[in-house]
């Protein structure tokens, strides 16, 4: 029997939008999206919920505090037939707005009109697809469930 799980990734991913219509993106040094502007984006730990994992990456890789709004969508796609890639992608809203990046993964990361990103290109697809995204379609969080004993959750959130 094959491991469970062993090829199966969950990742996160944050597009942070400010009030002014800015968007957070980040320059990866490394993978598939290096040298292309992206969302700031990471894999889930084994101890943290999906919203507080995206919490934590937007965090790490940009220093901006931000909180979620709530869920956009999810992207899900199979790598070399072995391995299936999925990402939560989040909406959040930026708490700070000093942004510094971390130089280990990161070229750059800066506040942005998705517009004018998207004009001068060298982005990923995952960003060229946002800017028709309707917020109102959004899933947002509830907290606080009382799901009983016989899973022994230790936290719970649904996103509808």
């Amino acid at each position: 029997m094959k491991e469970r799980g062993k090829n199966v990734w969950l990742a996160v991913s944050g597009l942070v939008a400010a009030e002014d219509g800015k968007w957070l993106v980040v320059n990866k040094r490394y993978g598939g999206l290096k040298g292309v502007w992206s969302l700031p984006a990471g894999f889930v730990k084994e101890n943290e919920t999906v919203d507080e994992a995206v919490i934590r990456e937007v965090l790490e890789e940009t220093g901006i505090q931000a909180e979620v709004e709530g869920l956009l969508g999810i992207r899900s796609g199979v790598i070399g037939n072995e391995i299936s890639d999925n990402m939560l992608i989040f909406l959040l809203k930026p708490r700070s707005f000093d942004v510094i990046a971390q130089t280990e993964e990161l070229y750059e990361a800066k506040f942005i009109d998705p517009e004018i990103l998207i004009k001068e290109g060298n982005h990923s697809v995952l960003l060229e697809q946002l800017l028709s995204y309707k917020k109102e379609h959004m899933q947002t969080i509830l907290d606080g469930i009382d799901t009983g004993s016989h899973f022994g959750y230790t936290s719970y959130k649904l996103f509808l």
